[in-house]
């Protein structure tokens, strides 16, 4: 009786794997959100976003730069980081081939010739025995999946090879965003440049005047000291300036993966600041877990830590084997495919292992403890892109109100100068006024540019906390 209830059991076990309801327990928990508190249901309104679906391919094309595209698209192309992650990507595709590999029989073929002597001291006859023949035979062996360890490993290393393609998809989101930045700060230190030789050419010309009233009597000594010191004040702030665009230049260099000389020629002449004003679609929170990448990957560590769990529980089960060969054995070789030289076996086996001290329990609780981690790496990696997402859009807004103002100031600073320079030379005002709409003019003017590369990075560091920078579609 209790030899039919034991087989009614194993019976019923059988059933449930090949019905898939053990695995699927396993699966589910694996796909489940874990998120610890939801998501926000949109972002702070604002007329600078709109709650459409952002922009998750070639974002750079609405700053409207050919020469940032060439670049971008030349980086990905050329970028070691890139190709390093790739090699990767393939790398865990062929750990995922060698691991379905489990799911089927080893087979092997076996061939050789054996000659025997027995000593004829040890046996009872007192005589040597000699034999020797040729042998082949093909043998296989086969693991029955029977209670899904297997497939539940399987499922792990596919999950890691997902995570490869997103951390391949995360470094394309990385780098377009990296060299769209390198690139916006290479185009605002040259305006920085043509502000400062700008002010240097009016600067010299009021010097001029200065030495000129002062040999005529009309201006003292101290206007000119001072006019010499705001112009060379002005002066030396560019060899800094060409000592960072030079920088940049080798930036973009390594984000490229060339020689700075081979982007000299393209990069050292000067062009604008790329057009940063547009209405941003931002979409909703809800739309980063499937936008960007790294929360993808991190969903796919959850996926691969549950399937363990499942494969470490596995291991309490029995482990069913199927061992065969087949083969011929003969002394001579004109006889080897006889049937009478047939040899064969089969034998499968149920092993399972009653006790193993603590490991199997161990074994299952590391798994569980690291499945509970990977949920809390998800997580965190869902609240750093919300808080991504909404710093750019802070710092965005904040430039673009900025500018605002900055615009009617350097206005305002031009004709302060104007009009100082006029009553100075009317002798109805000092020279300090002079010198302090020189020094608030160049401020004005190097702040505008400031903002101006502050609100196109901003608008770089949106995209790219938007999931931007990699086509979504291939990897659906």
């Amino acid at each position: 009786m209790k030899k039919q209830c034991s087989w009614r059991y194993l019976f019923l076990v059988v059933v449930m794997v090949s019905g898939g309801i053990l695995p699927g327990m396993a699966q589910r928990t694996a796909g489940e959100k874990h998120l610890s508190r939801p998501l926000p249901e949109q972002w702070a309104g604002d007329s600078l976003f709109v709650q459409q679906l952002p922009v998750t391919g070639r974002w750079w094309l609405n700053l409207d730069d050919t020469l940032l595209d060439s670049l971008i698209t030349v980086a990905f192309a050329n970028s070691p980081d890139l190709k390093t992650l790739f090699y990767r990507v393939q790398s865990a595709q062929a750990a995922l081939c060698m691991k379905q590999s489990a799911y089927y029989p080893s087979l092997q073929a076996n061939f050789g010739w054996n000659k025997n002597q027995t000593s004829g001291r040890v046996s009872d006859a007192g005589t040597q025995a000699r034999e020797h023949f040729f042998s082949g035979a093909l043998t296989t062996t086969w693991e029955i999946d029977l209670f899904g360890a297997t497939t539940m490993q399987m499922r792990s290393q596919k999950a890691q090879y997902r995570i490869s393609i997103e951390t391949y998809n995360a470094a394309l989101v990385s780098l377009a965003a990296q060299v769209a930045s390198a690139y916006a700060q290479l185009r605002v230190l040259q305006q920085q440049e043509i502000v400062a030789r700008r002010n240097i050419n009016s600067q010299k010309s009021i010097l001029e005047m200065t030495e000129v009233r002062y040999e005529t009597g009309l201006a003292s000594q101290l206007d000119v000291a001072q006019a010499r010191s705001v112009y060379f004040s002005t002066l030396a702030t560019v060899p800094s300036i060409e000592a960072g665009i030079v920088v940049q230049v080798n930036i973009l260099a390594l984000l490229v993966g060339t020689h700075p000389e081979a982007l000299v020629p393209v990069l050292e002449k000067e062009r604008p600041i790329p057009d940063f004003r547009a209405i941003v679609p931002v979409g909703v929170p809800a739309n980063l877990l499937r936008q960007r990448p790294d929360i993808r990957a991190a969903e796919q560590s959850v996926v691969a830590a549950a399937a363990l769990v499942g494969a470490s529980r596995a291991d309490y089960l029995p482990r069913l084997t199927l061992t065969g060969s087949i083969g011929f054995a003969s002394q001579q070789m004109n006889e080897f495919f006889d049937h009478r030289s047939l040899t064969y076996s089969i034998a499968p086996s149920l092993t399972w292992t009653l006790f193993q001290g603590r490991q199997y329990t161990q074994a299952t609780r590391q798994a569980r403890a690291e499945w509970q981690a990977s949920i809390e790496q998800y997580n965190l990696a869902v609240l750093t892109a919300v808080q991504e997402v909404d710093n750019a859009m802070a710092y965005y807004k904040g430039a673009v109100k900025q500018l605002g103002v900055l615009y009617d100031l350097v206005e305002q600073g031009k004709i302060t100068l104007t009009l100082s320079l006029d009553l100075y030379k009317r002798g109805l005002s000092t020279f300090q006024n002079v010198l302090d709409a020189q020094r608030s003019l160049l401020d004005y003017q190097n702040g505008l540019v400031s903002a101006q590369g502050i609100a196109l990075t901003s608008v770089i560091d949106l995209y790219r906390a938007l999931g931007g920078g990699w086509d979504n579609t291939s990897s659906e």
